[in-house]
């Protein structure tokens, strides 16, 4: 019902920049909400910043607040990561929450309905 996939990842050095996509597909319409999330190697994968269209609500992690920022549509989402660190390497996945009657954005991952493939990001020090 709704496709996603990231691009944008890469390597860059610490204090680089590196902006992400994430175009979505399918009922576009029925998205609530467009969160990204990152997994390292052998770690959780941990909330990032999500988006919601309804009044224009962003959330982020504690981690990248002040660095990171997200933006965009239902269709294409960004995330616009500035002062990287070699903490933020990881695999970075977009991730779309269907409208329901929750009125918050949702920060873990059982909050979120499908998910991209993810796009490796590499922050070298």
């Amino acid at each position: 019902q709704v496709q996603l996939v990231e691009s944008g990842g890469g390597l860059v050095q610490a204090g680089g920049s590196l902006r992400l996509s994430c175009a979505a597909s399918g009922r576009t319409f029925s998205i609530y909400a467009m969160g990204w999330f990152r997994q390292a190697p052998g770690k959780e994968r941990e909330f990032v910043a999500a988006i919601s269209w309804s009044g224009g609500s962003t959330r982020y992690a504690d981690s990248v607040k002040g660095r990171f920022t997200i933006s965009g549509t239902q269709s294409t989402v960004y995330l616009q990561m500035n002062s990287l660190k070699p903490g933020d390497t990881a695999v970075y996945y977009c991730a779309a929450d269907l409208l329901s009657p929750r009125n918050t954005i949702a920060t873990v991952v059982a909050g979120y309905d499908y998910w991209g493939q993810g796009t490796q990001v590499t922050v070298s020090s």
